[in-house]
């Protein structure tokens, strides 16, 4: 009897493996189960964000569209403004700025003080013309030639 114990020990290894399989078979289809689930949610949010991507898409291409003549119309000019922007005079701007806001323009603003200021003294010397005894003050002049107060007869030579 003991040449049959290890027969039966093999024999119920053998049975053994399948029922728990077959044991573990429910768990397992849960899990696929809700595998399949997940999955079936990916693809309902792949759906939906590739819609979106189709629609963002189609806005882009039509704003490509639009602006791809005139972008290559600017080509040539963004070209030639490279160009100038690449001399290194464009550097010394900001300091040729300051030296004519520092320099020039304090000179331009008295310049226009000075036009105002001229103005005035025109317009005063109109009333000092009016008052009386005005035309004593012109004569007043040094020289050779003999000036004298207005009415006198001067030397022509």
């Amino acid at each position: 009897m003991v040449a049959r114990i290890p027969r039966i020990n093999g024999l119920f290894s053998v049975v053994r493996a399948p029922v728990e399989a077959l044991a573990a078979l429910p768990a397992a289809v849960a899990s696929l189960t809700g595998a399949a689930r997940g999955l079936g949610d990916v693809v309902i949010e792949a759906r939906v964000t590739l819609t979106a991507v189709h629609r963002l898409a189609v806005r882009l291409d039509a704003m490509a569209t639009e602006l791809e003549q005139p972008l290559r119309e600017l080509a040539p000019g963004l070209a030639r403004l490279a160009v100038v922007l690449d001399d290194p005079a464009v550097d010394d701007l900001p300091d040729t700025l300051r030296k004519i806001q520092q320099d020039a323009l304090p000179v331009l603003r008295t310049l226009a003080d000075t036009h105002e200021r001229v103005a005035f003294l025109a317009g005063t010397s109109r009333t000092v013309a009016q008052l009386p005894g005005a035309a004593l003050l012109g004569w007043r002049r040094t020289g050779a030639r003999g000036d004298g107060p207005p009415g006198e007869p001067t030397d022509p030579g």
